[in-house]
């Protein structure tokens, strides 16, 4: 049954978005996987609430969480298969666990917590809050920016993950992130 949460086996070199919402992280994704010519893997929360705020005007509650969790693993797993050398993820578990944490009162379901902690990625590319903020429907904390990265990067921290802070505009992140990416290519 836990299956559904967890990694299959790649070689691959493994990149996660990892940040507060509206800070560049599907724009990144799409430049990075154009980049490095393969494919990324889109935050399946975006297309599973959008369609429950159009169905229904409802937001996300906690037992969104874990289908959220198994359609973000069955992209990713789905989509390794068809990567270069580089998978580039716009999201993980951890980013749902921070979530689950922040807008429920530090709570998190057992099974997600269990499959954020023990799928591992290469790298985390922590996205900084200094570009404007862009409303939609699912956006909902323009005025809690500095205090979700905060809660990102002290997530990063405390589990011991390898990531760098992006900040500046759009080219300056992406050729930050090239640099990095190309040095775990290099040691692979």
């Amino acid at each position: 049954m836990e299956k559904k949460y967890r990694q299959e086996p790649t070689d691959l070199i493994k990149i996660v978005l990892f940040g507060p919402e509206s800070t560049g992280k599907t724009t990144l994704s799409e430049q990075l996987a154009r980049h490095y010519n393969s494919v990324w893997v889109p935050e399946y929360a975006r297309e599973y609430l959008q369609n429950k705020w159009n169905n229904e005007r409802k937001t996300c509650e906690p037992n969104d969480l874990l289908p959220i969790a198994e359609g973000q693993m069955k992209l990713e797993n789905t989509l390794s298969k068809k990567a270069s050398n580089v998978l580039i993820c716009d999201t993980d578990l951890l980013e749902t666990k921070v979530y689950s944490e922040a807008y429920y009162v530090g709570d998190c379901d057992p099974i997600l917590e269990k499959h954020a902690l023990e799928n591992t990625y290469d790298l985390y590319l922590l996205t900084y809050i200094d570009i404007p903020w862009e409303a939609d429907d699912l956006r909902d904390k323009p005025e809690e920016r500095e205090e979700m990265f905060n809660y990102f990067k002290n997530t990063l921290l405390k589990y011991d993950r390898n990531f760098i802070i992006l900040k500046g505009n759009k080219p300056t992140r992406l050729a930050t992130a090239i640099n990095h990416i190309d040095k775990l290519l290099h040691e692979k």
